[in-house]
């Protein structure tokens, strides 16, 4: 199920939920919301104690929503509380399981004295006295949530804790009082203690381990400063950042924070945008550059003007997307669904099984009884609640760390699945600027002096391919002459007169209406036309018509990740394609750079036409991820199993946020596989969490059943299940990206 997105006639709204401890819960909750009339759809995730809802607009429709969660028992907050919580200690909410250890440990001394032969049993009103707080003081919790389960005709952990240690300490009090005064009865007071404590540690540590895995999002809110020092007509001013307003100038000290997005109107530095890109070197910025809020200014001053602020910033763009696939179910979690939904009343059942299976056979019914509440204890599904949220939660939020975007759970499970990637060309492949990539003259010429004629004739002129020129005279440094006169015809190219001379710089179809004599640069145009290049001539007019002087070609070079990012997938046995818009001697000649074959090029396809490319690759069997920029290839991207729009530096940010499921923050092209990568080690991850949450319960549950296991033993794997499932996850956070050398 993808993350639910609004239209015009509903609205999205989060609610935080606190009091759920297992999937059961999960189950409670959504079902709760969805009796609320108008509710579409509803994502209730147990990992960051949230929900999600899609309902129709209406009055008062979060008071009612909310009103339900707290009708279902549970608890309704704001939808970030757990993030924007103050930072908590390791320690924090670990009081009541102190108090639980404190309490339990004595009754477990004559356990702990057996294995060195010594016979210690305390006195019954002794053990009644330790386990009786622990029981409904501390135990008052999962009492509460049992019995909001009961009332709601359903069941959760909290109802099967709380029959089985209320079973064990009943029946330790009926022992106590039924026997003769002077014996000493076997009691099972330490079972319900120590089950309730454990239970109380796994929940604490659990608790632990669900804060680190909203470290990203953390990390993320902390990126934007408090205050912004605002430029007026008395100075600086120090200003709250939500007072900050689109169109004014706020000064940037050295080492400070963006607050909000801008463009530099004075100043230069160097910028370090990792946080949010995963670029780890400084980017400089001057004059009409775009900065980013929340990215961290070097040691210039600048000045700078407000372009974004609140939540239309691309920091805030970054935040939800990370939230929302946070919040997001993966499909595989349908299955977990289904299976908790029927959980608790069948273990329900296999408890009763057990008890009169024990007791019909001839054991007492203590012994019975016992083994029914092992039954109880060891079989809640709090590991198969948290299986497949921890692990999307740790590596969405490792991915966003490395600037790997990914908008819904969805997008992260199939595209493990991966076995076609296709890239467009232009912007993606390839760097998206027209560059002079040959300047061809008579052996006879002075090529540094045409050069710079060329220059001249174009240092006015808009036009991208008059840019590369001149870009290409900056970088050799040419002293450029005088142009005197500029006439442009448009689409063709333009006339100028440079020291006293005419000059004429257009297209060969232009140059050639005119006139023009190539002489020895003809074999030279023959060749170049059949790579593919853009081509433009520079001519002198002369008494006896146009001369030409040179021959200027024009390409986009492909990025310097490109060929090591196509390998790099092949060695992961996918296949790799490109799809142009260019005519195919252009792009075979792209292709030829960054070592793809002619059978894997598309050439001479229009924007609209992408998408059914693509659509004919899936149609063929294949699981296809689309590669662009995220401007113009929007459907392509929908079209595709799962799209990655790059964010290039040229701007398309947003747009590319919302046209894919992966968006990839720069431009570096090996961050394809790195995403390909972390969605492999995720979905690993679920399933290593759902496998051993399912064996947890298929292995123990007949061992309780069968007396192998007692209630403390239970409590503890019960506990631990939870935990490991926790820590499984966390071991996401180590991942990195094996970036391709450039």
């Amino acid at each position: 199920m993808t993350t639910p997105h609004p239209s015009p006639d509903t609205v999205r709204v989060d609610i935080g939920i606190h009091g759920m401890t297992c999937a059961s819960c999960v189950g409670r909750a959504e079902r709760a919301l969805k009796k609320v009339p108008g509710v579409q759809e509803v994502s209730v995730n147990l990992a960051t104690e949230s929900a999600r809802i899609l309902v129709n607009a209406s009055e008062q429709i979060e008071a009612r929503l909310r009103r339900a969660v707290r009708d279902a028992g549970y608890e309704p907050v704001a939808a970030n509380a757990a993030i924007d919580a103050p930072s908590e200690s390791n320690w924090a909410g670990f009081s009541p399981v102190a108090w639980g250890l404190l309490l339990s440990l004595p009754l477990m001394l004559p356990m702990l004295g057996t294995l060195w032969g010594q016979h210690w049993m305390l006195p019954a009103w002794v053990q009644f006295a330790l386990a009786t707080p622990v029981q409904f003081i501390l135990g008052a919790r999962f009492y509460k949530a049992g019995w909001h389960s009961l009332k709601s005709l359903s069941g959760n952990m909290d109802l099967l804790v709380s029959m089985g240690t209320t079973a064990g300490w009943a029946l330790s009090v009926w022992l106590w009082w039924s026997v003769p005064t002077n014996a000493m009865p076997h009691l099972y007071f330490e079972g319900s203690a120590v089950v309730i404590t454990l239970v109380l540690l796994g929940k604490w540590l659990e608790a632990r381990a669900k804060r680190q895995t909203t470290s990203a999002i953390r990390a993320l809110h902390a990126l934007r400063p408090d205050t912004a020092h605002l430029l007026g007509l008395d100075g600086e001013v120090d200003v709250p950042v939500d007072e900050v307003l689109v169109g004014d100038e706020l000064v940037v000290r050295p080492g400070e924070r963006f607050a909000v997005d801008g463009v530099v109107l004075e100043g230069l530095t160097q910028v370090d945008e990792s946080m949010l890109t995963g670029e780890p070197l400084p980017v400089s910025k001057t004059e009409g550059d775009k900065v980013t809020g929340g990215t961290l200014n070097g040691d210039g001053r600048v000045i700078i003007r407000v372009k974004a602020i609140g939540v239309d910033t691309v920091l805030a763009s970054i935040i939800r997307l990370v939230e929302d696939a946070q919040a997001a179910k993966a499909p595989i979690q349908r299955l977990v669904d289904q299976v908790s939904a029927v959980f608790v009343p069948v273990v329900l059942g296999l408890a009763l099984l057990t008890l009169l299976g024990w007791w019909v056979s001839g054991q007492p019914f203590e012994v019975a009884l016992i083994n029914a509440v092992t039954v109880l204890v060891i079989a809640c599904p709090c590991a198969l609640g948290l299986a497949t949220p921890a692990a999307i939660m740790a590596g969405t939020g490792v991915a966003a760390q490395h600037g790997i975007l990914i908008k819904d759970a969805q997008a992260l499970e199939l595209a493990h699945k991966a076995n076609v990637v296709v890239f467009d060309k232009t912007g993606t492949l390839t760097i998206g600027q027209a560059q002079l990539t040959d300047f061809v003259v008579s052996q006879a010429a002075d090529e540094p002096v045409l050069l710079a004629i060329a220059a001249a004739l174009q240092s006015g002129s808009g036009h991208p391919l008059a840019r590369a020129v001149v870009h290409m005279a900056g970088e050799r440094k040419l002293t450029l002459p005088t142009l005197t006169q500029s006439q442009t015809t448009p689409g063709k190219g333009l006339r100028g007169q440079v020291n006293g001379v005419d000059y004429l710089i257009g297209s060969v179809r232009w140059v050639q209406e005119l006139g023009v004599t190539l002489g020895p640069l003809a074999g030279r145009l023959q060749a170049m036309q059949t790579q593919g290049a853009t081509l433009a001539v520079l001519a002198q007019q002369t008494p006896d018509g146009l001369n030409a002087l040179a021959l200027l070609a024009f390409g986009d070079e492909p990025k310097a990740s490109a060929s090591a990012a196509i390998a790099t997938l092949r060695r992961r046995g996918i296949q790799v394609m490109m799809l142009s818009g260019d005519n195919s001697a252009a792009a075979l000649a792209m292709a030829h750079k960054v070592g793809l074959q002619a059978s894997e090029v598309i050439s001479n396809v229009l924007p609209g036409d992408k998408a059914a490319h693509i659509s004919l690759l899936k149609q063929q069997g294949h699981t296809v991820v689309m590669v662009g920029d995220g401007v113009n290839d929007a459907p392509a991207l929908a079209a595709a199993d799962v799209g990655m729009a790059m964010a290039n530096a040229g701007g398309g940010t947003d747009v590319a946020m919302h046209a894919a499921g992966i968006t990839l923050m720069r431009g570096d092209l090996a961050l394809v596989a790195a995403a390909l990568d972390i969605s492999d080690r995720t979905v690993a991850k679920i399933r290593q969490n759902l496998f051993w949450a399912f064996i947890y319960n298929v292995a123990g549950i007949p061992l309780a059943a069968f007396g192998y296991l007692n209630p403390v033993m239970a409590g503890a794997a019960m506990a631990m299940s939870s935990v490991s499932v926790m820590s499984n996850a966390l071991l996401l956070k180590r991942w990195q990206p094996l970036l391709t050398k450039k």
